[in-house]
């Protein structure tokens, strides 16, 4: 062997042919993957979005039906309720699910499938339910297997049968586009929506949830306040209400927490004949035939705000408004325990104003792995309506800074925070909702750095669409060159790459650059960000001398700009080691004063994630010049360190193993290449799948070393 290598692109990283037939495959993650532990919500053994009714009243053919549905040897079925927004369809569903858990012997899965992230992250969860290994659940939620498939293979395995509920799927595009509506021989599929259009709901049976009848309405409020008037003055009041049961909620939470000077039906009767209309309709659903959806809740919850005022806590107010900036998920109460919310509501008042909205049930904590608080998505629509307009401006001002609080000015990579996934939704509603450039840019930003901390933890799916979809909200309102706009752009292309879409990443990120370089200039910052993250995709796509010459920018850029010893400057100098032709990467690393991965634990530290990535690069520098012995040992240690830091499933883990297995081999030791590289094709298939060109190389890299074995073995015979 004359160490002699030359490269080509292989799956997701970089592969190097030898003349004595070597093949180094290594994985561009340096300083950007995070652990792939599996993390996501804490049970789908619960349902979510509040309570269930205290009886479910009407509803008795339709209640019929289900109970069936979910009969023993009942399955194979989906079923779908449909209404307008607070017509009881999550009651019924949350009525069904008590059944099939207790007298039906199901096991219950509750998903909420307002929006992606929160479908994906529910039904990932349902998976590890359902027997789902960690490495199969990481590789499904970074994008490196499709994960519908995973998760409808391991309930079509379930050893009992059970009932899933896919809650407020009001965008059923979602669900298509990911596959992730399916029958099942194992169970049944309930979903409760307000799309009622039979092309959404192809083979499924579908149910209308409308209003109640005049008599049954009148008793939910006689449920809930039994001692305040009589069956006719309570359905005349449903009457005003349109007898829509999230309406006949508020009004019964309102009326049961009137202690001082308890009020009738009749009193309340006469406040809504006071009250004036809001011109708004219930998007999605059918409307009511003479009053909205939007204007009713506005009407119930505008008397519980003042009755709250009346007891002095006049801060439910500001709370439920500052609440509205956000989106109907569930949010993670430690948002509100900051500073920065004394701009809306005083810190030291916020626990009685939230309180106070949980006693007039205007909002419910739930459980989502951490405490949340979520609020009904018709009432935030209503409350952000009626909101005067300076007063948008200046809690949606103060929305930005609670979420800027709580998302790391520069993410780390480690463990998915169940938090940060859970405030993706709510800064895309924010985005909506501000119209101040300032406001914008703020949240914008905040944006772009959780799409960092989710990408950085191997969730480059959620990574994506958070970034891609704050461009897309932002763009028009600040236009297409404003700085923190590319950057959403930027983390939308690196996202793109870890999916493996690498054209499309390359299209995105040479867009961003070309526009940076024209704005900024080649030296500026983030000018040196888009050449060192393009040469990835161009990499892959064979332009080889393209991608060396704009990561030479990034490199030379960032020592000129920030300095020789700067971790991103240390990045780029570990990422050519993998790309400089032999003779220039001989010069490289002889002429030094002191080894890379040295210099990086000297002014970083040992464990840092440039450093580890130093190592492993430099490891691989030393094969490619043919220095075996010293090869494998720097590889058996990076191997070691990965390990310990992240788990044997990380993919850096797997690269490093996979470089000391190739060292072994170049070394004859060819046993133990082989026994190591079984581990790694193995966990490959694991993580990735059988199909996975990453998996389908692995294996073709076993039989490689196996045959050579073989012949080794002959040869000493």
């Amino acid at each position: 062997m004359n160490g002699k290598m030359d490269g080509r692109a292989d799956g997701n990283g970089r592969g190097y042919q030898a003349s004595g037939d070597q093949h180094i495959i290594e994985h561009y993650h340096h300083g950007e993957a995070g652990s792939v532990a599996w993390a996501g919500v804490e049970s789908v053994r619960q349902p979510t979005g509040g309570a269930a009714p205290m009886v479910l009243r009407d509803r008795t053919e339709l209640m019929e039906r289900l109970r069936a549905a979910v009969a023993p040897g009942a399955s194979n079925q989906v079923y779908v309720l449909h209404g307008m927004g607070g017509c009881g369809k999550t009651a019924v569903a949350r009525t069904l699910f008590q059944f099939a858990t207790t007298e039906g012997n199901r096991v219950g899965l509750w998903v909420n499938a307002a929006d992606r992230t929160s479908l994906r992250s529910g039904m990932l969860a349902v998976a590890a339910d359902r027997g789902a290994a960690e490495s199969e659940l990481s590789a499904a939620r970074n994008g490196l297997r499709a994960p519908a498939d995973l998760v409808w293979k391991r309930l079509g395995k379930s050893e009992y049968p059970w009932l899933l509920v896919l809650d407020n799927a009001d965008d059923p595009e979602i669900l298509q586009d990911g596959g992730w509506l399916r029958a099942s021989p194992r169970g049944t599929v309930l979903v409760t929506t307000r799309r009622a259009g039979v092309h959404w709901w192809p083979h499924a049976e579908l149910h209308h949830v409308g209003v109640l009848p005049r008599e049954a309405a009148a008793q939910v409020l006689c449920d809930l306040v039994p001692e305040a008037g009589t069956m006719e003055e309570a359905a005349e009041i449903a009457d005003h209400l349109g007898r829509l049961p999230l309406a006949l909620t508020l009004a019964g939470g309102f009326l049961s927490h009137q202690v001082i000077d308890p009020w009738t039906m009749t009193k309340y009767g006469r406040h809504l004949d006071g009250q004036g209309r809001v011109d708004l309709i219930d998007q999605g659903a059918t409307a009511l035939a003479r009053e909205d959806a939007r204007h009713l809740i506005a009407r119930t919850w505008q008397l519980s705000l003042d009755a709250l005022a009346d007891q002095g806590v006049q801060e439910s107010t500001a709370l439920l408004r500052l609440l509205a900036c956000y989106g109907a998920d569930p949010l993670p109460l430690t948002l509100l325990n900051s500073p920065q919310i004394n701009r809306a509501v005083p810190r030291a008042r916020a626990e009685v104003a939230l309180r106070g909205l949980l006693d007039q049930s205007l909002t419910a904590v739930v459980d989502a792995g951490v405490r949340c608080v979520q609020t009904h998505a018709l009432l935030l629509a209503s409350v952000m309506a009626d909101m005067p307009r300076e007063q948008v401006a200046q809690l949606t001002s103060t929305a930005a800074l609670l979420l800027d609080a709580v998302v790391p000015a520069i993410p780390e990579r480690g463990r998915q925070d169940l938090r940060m996934s859970l405030l993706a939704p709510h800064v895309l509603a924010l985005l909506h909702h501000a119209t101040d450039a300032s406001v914008v840019a703020a949240a914008l930003d905040v944006a772009v750095r959780l799409a960092c901390a989710l990408h950085r933890t191997g969730d480059y799916l959620s990574a994506w669409e958070l970034a891609s979809a704050a461009a897309a909200i932002t763009e028009p309102k600040l236009g297409p060159e404003h700085r923190t706009v590319l950057s959403a752009h930027a983390r939308t292309g690196r996202a793109l790459f870890r999916l493996g879409r690498f054209a499309e990443s390359e299209t995105v990120l040479r867009h961003v650059l070309a526009v940076r370089e024209r704005l900024f200039g080649p030296d500026h910052p983030d000018t040196l960000d888009s050449y060192f993250g393009i040469n990835h995709p161009l990499q892959q796509l064979g332009h080889v001398t393209e991608g060396i010459t704009l990561l030479r920018r990034a490199t030379d850029g960032r020592e000129r700009v920030l300095g020789k010893t700067h971790p991103l400057t240390l990045q780029a100098r570990a990422h050519l080691l993998e790309f400089l032709p032999i003779a220039e990467l001989a010069a490289e690393v002889d002429d030094a004063a002191m080894p890379l991965p040295q210099e990086c634990a000297l002014h970083l530290g040992p464990d840092h994630a440039v450093t580890l990535g130093a190592r492993l690069s430099y490891a691989l520098a030393l094969l490619r010049l043919g220095r075996f012995e010293a090869a494998v040992e720097d590889a058996r240690q990076v191997a070691e360190d990965y390990d310990r830091h992240h788990g044997p499933d990380y993919a850096l883990t797997l690269s490093a193993q996979l470089l000391y297995a190739r060292a072994q081999a170049a070394l004859g030791h060819m046993d133990s290449a082989v026994e190591l590289m079984t581990v790694v094709a193995h966990r490959r298939e694991l993580s990735l799948g059988a199909e996975h060109p990453y998996t389908t190389r692995s294996y073709e890299l076993l039989e490689e070393l196996r045959a050579k074995a073989a012949c080794q073995s002959a040869d000493y015979r």
